[in-house]
Parts: structure tokens; sequence; C-alpha cells
């Protein structure tokens, strides 16, 4: 939030500098709320995103976003695309789909670890208790005793072990 906002008043003493015209209120409320959801909800949902299912999942399902574009492009009457860029996007889109699928299940070990993130305690992972017990995601410093189990899972923070 810290560095939008120095990005905002930056932007806007150079708009004065250069002389460019200040826009109306409207037009002004109209380009904050499309930058606040195109760009502000887009990074919430990639942090969010890398939280679920890891950076590399999550940065090969943002990379789509430009094919996305380009549909929408399409359908507003755009005809420059070409057999690369369906090539591109159908590979882009199976790549999402292994990712998305991927999972698989056996007994593992997870050693003793303290860290802070993002869990819930339905999860087979963290089972420390709370006064009150917190109901949902919730997020605080805590200890993982070691132990071993087996449950389905995807590489990620958590299972980072060898096969």
């Amino acid at each position: 939030m810290f560095k939008g906002a120095i990005g905002a008043v930056a932007t806007t003493l150079l708009g004065f500098v250069v002389g460019e015209p200040t826009p109306g209120m409207w037009p002004a409320l109209t380009l904050l709320a499309v930058g606040a959801t195109g760009y502000g909800l887009s990074l919430r949902f990639y942090l969010l995103a890398q939280r679920a299912f890891g950076a590399a999942r999550t940065g090969s399902v943002f990379a789509f976003a430009p094919f996305v574009g380009a549909l929408l492009a399409f359908a507003l009457g755009e005809r420059s695309g070409s057999a690369w860029m369906l090539a591109g996007a159908v590979l882009m889109a199976g790549g999402i789909l292994l990712h998305l699928a991927e999972g698989h299940a056996h007994e593992h070990e997870h050693d003793d670890v303290e860290h802070e993130h993002a869990h819930s305690h339905d999860d087979g992972h963290h089972m420390h208790s709370h006064e009150p017990l917190p109901v949902g995601k919730h997020s605080h410093l805590h200890r993982h005793e070691p132990t071993r189990h087996s449950l389905a899972h995807v590489p990620d923070e958590q299972h980072a072990h060898r096969h």
C-alpha cells in the first residue's frame, strides 16, 4: 500500500510538472476503480493463489492472462491473431490443467519447524491449540512437531520433500 501511495504521488506530481490536464471527478473516480480492480484486486488474488498452490503454479496460471485478454479482444472484433497464438494458448491451457490436477499421496515425514503462514486446523498439519479456537484460516507464529503421515498433497512449503 505504501509503494502504491508513493507511485500515485509521484505520478500526480509528474503530471503537474509536464502540464497534463487534470481529469474531472467522475473520470478520475472511474480510473481509480479500474486501477483498484485491475491491478489491486489482481495482486490480491495472485498472493492468495501463491499461498494456496505455490509460486510456480501461480506463475503459470497468471501467465495465461494475455491469452484471456486476446480472447476478449477477438470477442470484441479484433482479427489479427495467428495459428501460433492459438497454439500458445492451447499449450498454456494444457500446462495450467496439469498444474491444477497435480497431486499425489504417500507417507512422508515433516521435520520440527516454527514459522508463520495462513492455515486452518482441518488440514492434517495444524494440530496446535488456541483459546478460543478460530474458525477458518488465520495466521500466526506456530510450531510443527515432527510427524509422519500419509495424505494427498502437491509440492508446496509444507511438502518440499524428495520422492
